[in-house]
């Protein structure tokens, strides 16, 4: 908990239980269900729920926004981004049905009110939302075939509605096809090492008829 509380100082107490709860909750559940690697849930809250939240330092989801987390897997980055924006809503997917009741279990000991999780496939249902966030499923190109129907068209943010997609890594190629995406380095907001690589890519997306 402590270094989410380095960068996030001005989350509630209510925040910081549900925060402080993750541990507990995922290390008993990654027991039953593999969702998290082995190595990684000795360092949960800095490769998993700061990864996550690195998210809300490019953009805060304003109430009544509508987030559609894509390949959620157990639950990232839409639980701790759901914790942080409690008025936003937030829809979770993955095509692996274990890993949705790892999602809903844990948004159901949070008592978290803001998520729905279902086993889809992205791709496959037409709902539009303020913005699509994921953690490196695929490449930016397949991503953008997935989602781009899935775009509102009411803007309500500074930043146009798209996609905040986090990755590490060199992505030149990859974003080569488009030159409005932006990349935002987290080093510039966390200093651990683990994000010495990792980013943030905003992609506008225009509502797609």
């Amino acid at each position: 908990m402590d270094i989410l509380q380095k960068y996030f100082q001005n989350i509630t107490e209510e925040q910081r239980l549900q925060f402080s709860r993750l541990g507990d909750l995922y290390t008993e559940w990654n027991a039953k269900i593999n969702v998290i690697s082995r190595k990684d849930i000795e360092s949960l809250y800095e490769r998993h729920i700061l990864h996550s939240l690195g998210i809300a330092k490019i953009l805060e989801f304003k109430p009544g926004t509508h987030v559609l987390d894509v390949g959620t897997g157990g639950g990232f980055p839409g639980i701790p981004l759901a914790i942080l924006f409690p008025e936003t809503q937030f829809y979770l997917v993955d095509v692996i049905a274990k890993k949705i009741r790892v999602v809903n279990e844990v948004a159901k000991a949070l008592d978290l009110h803001n998520i729905k999780a279902e086993q889809r496939r992205a791709g496959t249902f037409d709902s539009r939302f303020d913005f699509i966030v994921s953690r490196a499923v695929t490449n930016m190109p397949d991503f953008v075939k997935w989602v781009r129907k899935n775009i509102a068209k009411k803007n309500n943010h500074e930043l146009q509605n798209g996609i905040l997609y986090l990755k590490g890594g060199d992505l030149t190629e990859e974003l080569a096809l488009f030159p409005k995406a932006i990349q935002h380095n987290l080093s510039d907001y966390f200093e651990e090492e683990f994000f010495e690589t990792k980013k943030v890519v905003y992609l506008p997306l225009k509502y797609k008829t």
